[in-house]
This record gives structure tokens, C-alpha cells and sequence, in this order.
């Protein structure tokens, strides 16, 4: 429900109010960029630290997608029954006290069960903050624009927790913890001004405890399967029974929703060839771009000796362009649609991975690499906000918290199960042995850029496959009086 004081003046201008609401949503949604960025470049001085293996190390990123990606779908129903406002707000409240706990804690447990926390309230405050958008912005123009504005946050967001995260971990890695606890304050005191009050679905026909229990589990067993298999192996006995039982577990569940009377996910939902596609879209579209970043890092880093601060500058054309069109995609997705915008990104995307096939030893950045940064700038100021769009678009509003958490949901799986397609290439083409030289270890990341090229190619054909080259003439009735008047009209026909 929209509150009055949020609603657009007549002439389509946002009120103060509601600019304050969009700017609340944007804070949760450039604070989960944030943290997730932050985090990769001060692990080495988390270790050392705090005495922590590499395997250990590993979960202090895994554990953080593992509560988002396996709750997300959870968190999206939520939002729906108990309140979007309610929802969103409390969620920020836990992310802030778990940030708060992450900076303090001097035990590795701690810190990746404080992660975990995070990881599991971002996936309440994520399809919240994005279904209160699409139930405050009617569709069309403003919801375009609102939701061009909200996306980009999260990229910007990524960009800025790269160059903080460089500059933070030079004094102590706990300050890349801390730093998000202010902020989620700020925007909680904030929410509880701003936020248009949402009321609770009062109609619905009851809670799906089953398909809550199988959908949680699914995704998290599935999550958790994945990052765990580059380590014990995608063919080892624990790996494959983990995907079994996820086959069970889902299949389980889609019988569940099938039959509930108020199901998690309205598998109706996905009769739609435009959700499907956004839904896929979005699974290859982050998989593909968190493929490119890990080598891309790998490759600046460990193979040309840059800086976490240098590797972070590099990236940085790239969300700059993301930041800067912000405003503008909102009347270009007005103008062409979401399926053409969608699909001109991964070709821009495509086209971006394929040129930073051409990096060597000693690369000249203007040259080799910043065009590549540029077309996948652009790329993802098209996709991302298009995506949103596409998904929710046509959607009921009680049920845009559903569809919100199923979006997330397919931006974290897709990330998750690629980057370890993507790690798993790479391994397989890894020189034997410690004294490999520099060329070798290049020679066995291109692989890796092959693959994540080709997803990136997936998602092109998909989204083409939802382009018309020719649109149908409508069949028109024409009612008629005589014969001869009927062979007229069949004539021009």
C-alpha cells in the first residue's frame, strides 16, 4: 500500500518524502555491495591475525552467501505477510549488530558466524527494500526510474568497498567490518521516519511452513554443496550424494507449493516466458561478472604484483560508468524496452570478456584493459536495472516480495555455481608443481575467461529468444454485408 505522503505529485515529481525513501532503500541495497567487496581484499591480513587456514578463510566469504542466497526466498514471502517496512527494519537492525559484532570478536568461529548473520539479514532486507519500491512506484516511468537509481547503489556500492577496503585494511582489517554498522544506523533512523507503512497480508490462506522448511533447505544445502565442491572434489561420493539430495529437496518442495493453498513461490508465476528469461538472465548475468572479477584479480595481484588499491583502481571505470548513467537508464528502458536494453548488455558483456582475452605480462592498462572495464560498465548499467524492471513488472503487489526474493535468489545461485565452474577450469589447467612459471599460471586462467565468456554468450541467446524480429499483424474482425464486400475485404487482407 502506497502512503500518501510517498505518492508522485501529479506532474510525476518525487516528493522530498519520497526521495527520502528511495535513499533509505538505497543505503541497505549499497551496503550489501559494500560488504561483500570489502571483505576479499582484507582476508590475507584476517588470517594473519587471527591465525586462520585458508580453508577457514574461505568461509568468512562463503559463510556470508550462504545465509543470503539460501534465504532469500524465505525473506522475499516474508516481506509479503508480515510487512515490508517491518521487515526491511529489522533486518537492518541484525546487520548492523552483526557488523558491529564482525569488527570486535577476536575468534574465527565468531567472525564467520557473524557472516553468516549478515548474510542471513541482507536476505530479508533485499527482496523488502525491492518489493517496497515496485509497491510505492507505479509501473512504468517511475518505477523505471526508481529502480535504474536502486541498482546502481549496488554497484557503486562494489566499486567504492574495493578502493575502502584497500585503504581500511592498511590500518586494521576490522575497521572493513565495522564501517557498515554506522551507516545501517543511520539508515534504520532514517526507515523509521521514511518508510511508508505497509500493511500485513490479512487475506492470505495461511503460512507454508513445508515449503518454507524444503525451499530454505534446498538453497542452503545447494549453496553450501557448491562452494564446498572445488575442495572435495565435483566427483567425490560427498559432492555427488549433496546434489542428490537437492534434486530430492526441490522436487519435494515443487510438490509442496504445487498443492498449498498459500504457497512461498506461485509456481504460476513462471508460466511467464519474460519472468523466465529475467530469472535465467540474472543467473548469468552475475555468474559471468563474479567469474571475470575473481580472475581478473588473480591476474592483476598474483601475476602482475599490484596492489589491492591499484587492482580496486582498475576496476573503478567500470562502476564510475554504472554510477554515472544512473539516471539516465530509466528513460532508455521507457524508450526501447527491457528486452532490447537486456540483450544489447551482453552483447556489450561478451564482447568486454573477449577482449580481456588479450592480456599478457606486461599489459599497457589504456590499451588492453580499460576497454574492456568500459563494456562491462556499460554492459551492466544496461542489465542489471533492466532486469529488475522485467521481473517485477506485471506482478501483483502482494506478491512482489515473492518475485523480489526469487530474482535475488537467481543473482546468488548463479554466482555461486559459476564462479565454481569457473574455479574448477582453472584448476583442471593449473601447472603442476611450485616453480610454474608466470606464463603457464596466464595460460591456465584463460580458460577460465573462455568459460565466463560463454556464459555470458547464454545469456545473449536467452534474452534473444524473447525478441520479436517481426511483430504478428493483429487479426482484425470486419463484419460484412454481401459476398462481393467480403471478397473485398479477404483482397486487401
Amino acid at each position: 500500500m502506497t502512503s500518501p505522503l510517498t505518492t508522485p505529485t501529479s506532474g510525476g515529481r518525487w516528493t522530498p518524502r519520497l526521495w527520502g525513501t528511495l535513499l533509505v532503500l538505497c543505503a541497505a541495497m549499497f551496503l550489501d555491495a559494500l560488504d561483500v567487496s570489502m571483505v576479499g581484499v582484507a582476508l590475507p591480513s584476517i588470517g594473519a591475525d587471527l591465525g586462520l587456514s585458508t580453508s577457514a578463510l574461505q568461509w568468512i566469504v562463503s559463510g556470508y552467501i550462504l545465509g543470503y542466497g539460501g534465504l532469500l526466498l524465505l525473506g522475499g514471502r516474508t516481506a509479503d505477510l508480515l510487512g515490508r517496512r517491518q521487515v526491511f527494519l529489522v533486518a537492518l537492525g541484525v546487520f548492523a549488530l552483526a557488523s558491529l559484532l564482525g569488527g570486535l570478536v577476536d575468534s574465527g568461529p565468531l567472525l564467520i558466524a557473524s557472516r553468516f548473520i549478515k548474510g542471513l539479514s541482507a536476505a530479508f532486507t533485499a527482496p523488502a527494500g525491492l518489493s517496497i519500491i515496485t509497491t510505492t512506484f507505479p509501473e512504468g516511468p517511475l518505477r523505471n526510474r526508481a529502480l535504474a537509481i536502486y541498482t546502481t547503489c549496488a554497484a557503486t556500492g562494489f566499486s567504492m568497498g574495493l578502493v575502502l577496503s584497500g585503504l581500511l585494511t592498511e590500518a586494521s582489517w576490522r575497521l572493513t567490518m565495522l564501517l557498515p554498522a554506522p551507516i545501517a544506523l543511520i539508515a534504520l533512523a532514517a526507515g523509521l521516519k521514511l518508510l511508508p507503512r505497509s500493511e500485513r497480508e490479512k487475506d492470505h490462506k495461511g503460512y507454508d511452513i513445508p515449503g518454507a522448511v524444503l525451499g530454505t533447505a534446498s538453497m542452503l544445502l545447494l549453496v553450501f554443496t557448491v562452494v564446498q565442491a572445488p575442495e572435495t572434489g565435483w566427483a567425490s561420493a560427498r559432492t555427488l550424494l549433496s546434489f542428490l539430495a537437492v534434486a530430492v529437496l526441490l522436487t519435494a518442495f515443487v510438490l509442496v507449493e504445487r498443492r498449498s493453498a498459500g504457497p512461498l513461490i506461485r509456481l504460476g508465476v513462471l508460466r511467464s516466458g519474460s519472468q523466465i528469461r529475467a530469472q535465467l538472465g540474472a543467473m548469468t548475468f552475475f555468474g559471468s561478472y563474479v567469474g571475470f572479477q575473481f580472475l581478473a584479480t588473480l591476474y592483476m595481484q598474483s601475476l602482475l604484483g599490484w596492489s589491492a588499491l591499484h587492482t580496486a583502481l582498475a576496476f573503478l571505470p567500470a562502476g564510475a560508468l554504472v554510477a554515472a548513467s544512473s539516471t539516465k537508464v530509466g528513460a532508455i528502458v521507457d524508450r526501447f524496452g527491457t528486452q532490447r536494453l537486456i540483450a544489447a548488455g551482453f552483447a556489450l558483456m561478451v564482447v568486454g570478456y573477449a577482449l580481456f582475452l588479450r592480456v599478457d605480462l606486461d599489459p599497457v592498462y589504456a590499451a588492453v584493459i580499460l576497454p574492456s572495464m568500459l563494456l562491462i560498465g556499460a554492459a551492466c548499467a544496461l542489465v542489471f536495472p533492466s532486469l529488475n524492471i522485467q521481473a517485477t513488472n506485471g506482478v501483483d503487489d502482494r506478491e512482489q516480495g515473492m518475485v523480489s526474493g526469487l530474482l535475488n535468489t537467481s543473482v546468488q545461485v548463479g554466482g555461486a555455481i559459476f564462479l565454481a565452474v569457473v574455479t574448477a577450469v582453472v584448476t583442471a589447467n593449473s601447472p603442476e608443481g611450485e616453480g610454474a612459471s608466470a606464463q603457464a599460471v596466464l595460460d591456465s586462467y584463460r580458460p577460465g575467461l573462455v568459460v565466463v565468456t560463454l556464459i555470458a554468450l547464454a545469456g545473449l541467446l536467452i534474452t534473444l529468444t524473447g525478441l520479436r524480429t517481426r511483430r504478428k499483424r493483429p487479426s482484425v474482425v470486419v463484419a460484412v454485408s454481401t459476398p462481393k464486400e467480403a471478397e473485398r475485404v479477404a483482397v486487401r487482407d
